[in-house]
């Protein structure tokens, strides 16, 4: 969930630290900081701040930092103690040398803290990260590295690590176990960091540590060893993304940019995937005839890639007939699922790292289960893990709520239950293409409704004054209701849930009056009826309906409020529409909120803690 930025070269370090620090801003900004060593004194030096990373700034502008060409930076989610500057990162030992910063959460921290405080310990914050300093100044003798390979030994949980020592000032020191952490190659420098694009304007080698690595960095050799310090190889990738990619590229805010770029994103994985009379996922991992032989799917998801797993599920069973079950991945890891060799396993995750799902996942292979991760990072744990993989690539998604992700993570979702359909034959040929051949329209019909952005803008902002709203969806558009809810509700911060439309008479219907909104996703489809139904129930209630509805449907004015016209489409790939509108919707809510969209309070982007 947090951020960790480490530098160690000729250059100096600050302006690289902080500059990188703020690339990584969306994976927490409760509190920030930054370590250097002072290289004249010799000095450890910590400037810590709560807030948001502008406010470190301010902080060192008004106290500066002394030359120094290495450091450790970090921006925070806080987990165990409340944001302040005491509970800010980075952490230092009883004497000063030592400092760390760390992602993830130390499981065991409190028998750790116990024992350190009856040897003489000292602690001045609530977290469980400031247990790591202590812990490493106790095996401390001389040797840093000897003593953080003690140290991650003792640790339970997850972290992503990095380490400086006083006695050390040419050695940076990363350890990983569940939480990301990647190091970037340089010339006469070399760098750590949780995400890549926090160092992409200075490198595109990186390596992606793995699992129980530890690593030794100094400024022109790079060392990585397991927990036993036996040295491990190690490969340099080459990171194929721009640097304008992390940029707003005059958007006011990434979410709105990464809204407009769906249209490019799923029309290069059509043109990728989808072939005159197949569709073609090179990286699945699993041939035709093992698809085949599958016959139960469990999907396991959170939050936005869980509801698409559900869009996911109608789709599968409807097209391919395997049965499907989908389990949010925290539940699914405690319960017993009843799956064998013959079960499926689809991980959905836009970052990869998401630590429920990751564990979700160790339970199926476990038992047997083949394992393909729907993912939009290239290397991350989830892939390295799985049998095949699907990556989405939609690009970096900076901004929090996730838009371009989820839409891609449908459109993989559509060519696998395609590619199952055909493989157990419960899809013909002819019908497979008609599909095809529709789905490739989609991005031209993204296109009109960005086109049409300023009448959702308006019907928004007319509507931001409600004080709670209902989403209600049918059938395959029951998940795009939950997920218009989601949206709205984490940047807006408006109370909003999502139900499916038949279920409204079994309580939601007690909420409805006139100081409700509710938006009613009523696309052309066998159901349209039904949902007009439930419409004239909550109009006869006072409630005011915002109708999601297809062009030429000329009966919803006489029934909403407000309507919403999507373009005509296949009935089978109206969630993909609807996701437009809502995510705009609940855009533009918050920006008339004045709330901050791309970096709403409580979340982060990666969640890599439990």
């Amino acid at each position: 969930m947090c951020g960790i930025v480490g530098y160690i070269g000729e250059k100096q370090a600050y302006p690289i630290l902080i500059d990188a620090l703020k690339r990584l801003e969306y994976r927490g900004y409760d509190s920030s900081g930054v370590s250097i060593i002072d290289q004249q004194k010799p000095e450890m030096v910590i400037r810590k701040s709560q807030g948001k990373i502008i406010h470190l700034e301010e902080l060192i502008k008004s106290h500066p930092l002394p030359p120094s060409t290495i450091g450790i930076c970090h921006t925070r989610w806080a987990t165990h103690g409340m944001p302040n500057n005491v509970n800010a990162h980075p952490h230092k030992d009883c004497s000063g040398k030592i400092v760390v910063v760390h992602n993830g959460i130390i499981e065991n921290y409190e028998e750790l803290k116990n024992a350190l405080l009856k040897k003489g310990h000292t602690f001045l914050s609530q977290t469980d990260t400031e247990v790591v300093a202590h812990l490493v100044e106790e095996h401390y003798q001389g040797d840093i590295f000897k003593a953080v390979q003690k140290t991650v030994k003792q640790l339970k949980g997850a972290f992503a690590l990095g380490i400086l020592c006083l006695d050390d000032p040419k050695t940076l020191i990363a350890a990983r176990v569940g939480s990301p952490l990647i190091i970037g190659i340089g010339k006469n420098e070399n760098f750590i960091a949780s995400d890549v694009p926090a160092i992409l304007q200075h490198t595109k080698k990186v390596i992606y540590l793995k699992e129980g690595e530890l690593a030794k960095i100094q400024k022109d050799k790079v060392q990585i060893f397991d927990f036993n310090g036996k040295a491990v190889s190690f490969k340099v990738d080459k990171v194929t993304l721009k640097v304008d990619t992390v940029q707003k590229q005059g958007y006011p805010h990434f979410m709105l940019k990464e809204i407009h770029e769906q249209p490019h994103v799923l029309t290069q994985m059509f043109r990728h995937c989808l072939k005159p009379k197949a569709v073609s996922l090179d990286e699945i991992g699993l041939s035709d005839k093992q698809l085949k032989d599958m016959t139960q799917i469990f999907i396991v998801a959170c939050g936005t890639a869980y509801h698409a797993g559900m869009v996911g599920k109608y789709l599968i069973e409807l097209l391919a007939g395997i049965p499907v079950a989908i389990d949010v991945s925290s539940e699914f890891r405690y319960r017993t699922p009843i799956i064998g060799k013959k079960t499926l396993v689809l991980a959905i995750s836009q970052s990869g790292e998401t630590a429920d799902t990751l564990a979700a996942i160790k339970e199926a292979k476990a038992k047997g289960a083949k394992i393909v991760s729907i993912c939009n990072v290239v290397g991350s744990s989830l892939a390295r893990i799985s049998d095949g993989v699907l990556y989405t690539h939609a690009g970096p998604e900076i901004g929090v709520a996730s838009t371009k992700a989820y839409t891609a993570q449908l459109g993989v979702l559509y060519l696998l239950a395609i590619k199952l359909g055909l493989a157990h034959k419960t899809l013909s040929p002819k019908n497979a293409s008609l599909l095809m051949k529709d789905l490739k329209q989609i991005p031209s019909l993204y296109a009109r409704i960005l086109k049409d952005k300023h009448t959702i803008e308006r019907i928004a902002e007319q509507n931001a004054h409600f004080g709670c709203f209902l989403f209600l969806g049918r059938n395959i558009n029951y998940p795009s209701a939950l997920e218009g809810a989601l949206k709205l509700k984490e940047i807006s911060y408006i109370p909003a849930e999502g139900y499916a439309a038949g279920e409204m008479k079994h309580g939601p219907i007690a909420l409805i009056d006139e100081y409700r909104a509710v938006i009613c996703l009523a696309p052309e489809s066998d159901l349209y009826e039904k949902m007009i139904s439930n419409i004239q129930e909550i109009r006869s209630r006072k409630g005011k309906v915002i109708a999601l509805a297809t062009e030429g449907d000329a009966i919803i004015h006489a029934h909403a409020d407000h309507v919403i016209y999507v373009p005509k489409t296949n009935k089978l790939l109206t969630p993909l529409l609807m996701a437009l509108p809502l995510q705009m919707i609940a855009y533009y809510i918050a920006v008339k909120r004045g709330c901050d969209v791309d970096q709403p309070r409580n979340l982060a982007k990666s969640v890599t803690v439990e």
